[in-house]
């Protein structure tokens, strides 16, 4: 399970929304086809993986793709994909993306096989996931960051709207920007985005030799199959999007909803919470966010008790911590140990620990560049605002749809996202999909999906001419995550293509 998720801008998260490309130069078919004609050197996946015990069977190797598709002479990428063979009757290949953007579709492939092997699933299809350009174990991997500059970020709190408070976010901000720059290129990072991803899936597929894909796709990865449907229709056998991005909100839309999103799962949580004893956020409905900013908001001038970690809790990483919380209930009682640690005064490891999962560090203190990727193909998926006020509103809005994460009050003043200060131009812009054709794509939403809200999904099953599933539930996407309502209509669908009740709600 991966997740859509922004940084934090002041009161909120920022998220992008479905993207088309925007108008370049086609290179001929004859330039390229050295890269459709591609014969991938399969071999073990040790190179990527390695312990393979649980997935012996399983093929990896590398396939090329242009930096830059108006010049598929120049520069290239190398895009690391695993294959796990069908162990029965074979209907064709399953590309898996688990979404991000910026997770490894090679590890949760892995992973998925090692489930899912024996089920009609891994009895039906080739198990494929390819790690996108920058991606992952592709390379060059995307990494603007050192372990100690994503330390030094997440200790600063960002919480003062003042000017001078404002203009230093927007220096650190700036500072991340050119580093991306700096060390991947303006030629890579101007092509990392969706729109170039969706052309090298097709060019998995022709390595793989095969007309058509089924696909399966998690937040993000609705994204990049929708936008990959829209380009190559007569490619797409059977398409499940779960957790859906939405197809036309502008960057700021989107976000605000995303926020009222996980307000909404904050509050389910809390009232969850409260129905056990000693609940730190106290039993009343009214004080619940209340009772959250006096535990949380002294951390911005005094980091909170990790007794076996040096580092402390940070105002940040609460933040961070209690959001990486609330996209699955398996998650909540960690926040309540933290919370509570919290309240006692004693040891709020437990928000710690749910902040270093969500920014993918180790306890080794090495973090995965999971977010330099995530920001580098944000930040190209779409044209973002550069008017400070337009920032400045988006927090008044912002601090009403999402008040958990809201400190202080509101100033006029409001730092931009990262993306309205990207070296490099978007390549893509929103738009309306267009449908693969009938009966080819599957939706499931979630009622109270944190990250990618329910009428998102609702939306896109209807551009793309799918049918929609809805999950009554408090979570980040749920296909094959032990529910045999939504799983059993998604093993149909895939295997036998056959259409899932309309109207069909899970619990």
């Amino acid at each position: 399970m991966w997740r859509r998720l922004g940084g934090l801008i002041g009161a909120g998260l920022l998220l992008g929304g479905l993207t088309a490309p925007i108008s370049a130069a086609v290179p001929s078919t004859s330039s390229m086809q050295s890269y459709y004609n591609q014969a991938p050197a399969w071999s073990g996946c040790e190179q990527f993986l390695g312990d393979t015990t649980d997935i012996p069977t399983a093929r990896c190797a590398t396939i090329s793709v242009p930096y830059d598709y108006t010049n598929p002479g120049g520069p290239q990428a190398k895009l690391a994909v695993i294959r796990v063979p069908a162990t029965g009757p074979r209907i064709g290949v399953l590309l898996v993306n688990p979404g991000g953007p910026g997770a490894s579709a090679v590890d949760t492939v892995a992973g998925m096989a090692a489930v899912l092997g024996r089920s009609p699933i891994g009895r039906s299809f080739d198990l494929v996931g390819f790690d996108p350009r920058g991606v992952g174990h592709s390379t060059p991997q995307l990494r603007c960051r050192t372990d100690a500059d994503f330390d030094a970020f997440r200790r600063d709190p960002m919480v003062d709207y003042s000017p001078a408070g404002v203009a230093h976010i927007d220096a650190v901000n700036r500072g991340i920007a050119q580093e991306c720059l700096q060390k991947m290129g303006r030629g890579f990072l101007a092509n990392v985005g969706t729109s170039s991803a969706a052309r090298d899936m097709d060019v998995v597929r022709s390595a793989l030799g095969e007309a058509q894909i089924n696909y399966l796709g998690y937040s993000y990865g609705t994204e990049l199959g929708a936008s990959y449907a829209d380009r190559f229709p007569e490619r797409v056998r059977a398409m499940v999007l779960d957790g859906a991005v939405d197809p036309n909100a502008d960057p700021i839309t989107e976000n605000l909803r995303q926020l009222a999103g996980f307000q909404t799962a904050f509050n389910d949580y809390a009232a969850d919470c409260a129905r056990g004893p000693g609940c730190p956020l106290g039993t009343d409905p009214t004080q619940f966010v209340a009772r959250y900013h006096q535990l949380i908001d002294p951390l911005v001038t005094h980091p909170g008790p990790t007794p076996d970690d040096p580092r402390g809790l940070s105002y940040s990483d609460a933040i961070t911590g209690t959001t990486n919380a609330l996209y699955t209930k398996k998650y909540w009682k960690f926040l309540t140990s933290g919370l509570l640690g919290l309240q006692r005064g004693t040891d709020a490891t437990d928000l710690l620990l749910l902040a270093d999962d969500y920014q993918h560090r180790d306890r080794n203190g090495h973090y995965q560049p999971l977010q330099d990727a995530f920001t580098a193909i944000r930040c190209v998926d779409g044209p973002f605002p550069t008017d400070p006020a337009v920032w400045a509103a988006a927090d008044r809005k912002a601090r009403q749809m999402a008040p958990y994460m809201s400190y202080g009050q509101f100033t006029g003043h409001a730092p931009r996202d990262i993306c309205a200060l990207w070296p490099v131009p978007p390549t893509s812009q929103p738009h309306e999909v267009t449908s693969p054709g009938p009966d080819k794509v599957v939706v499931v939403s979630t009622t109270h999906d944190p990250a990618t809200p329910y009428q998102a999904g609702v939306d896109l099953a209807k551009e793309l001419g799918g049918s929609l599933i809805t999950f009554d539930g408090t979570q980040h996407t749920v296909v094959f995550n032990g529910n045999r309502c939504i799983d059993t209509a998604v093993v149909d669908f895939l295997t036998e293509l056959t259409q899932p009740p309309a109207g069909l709600s899970c619990r």
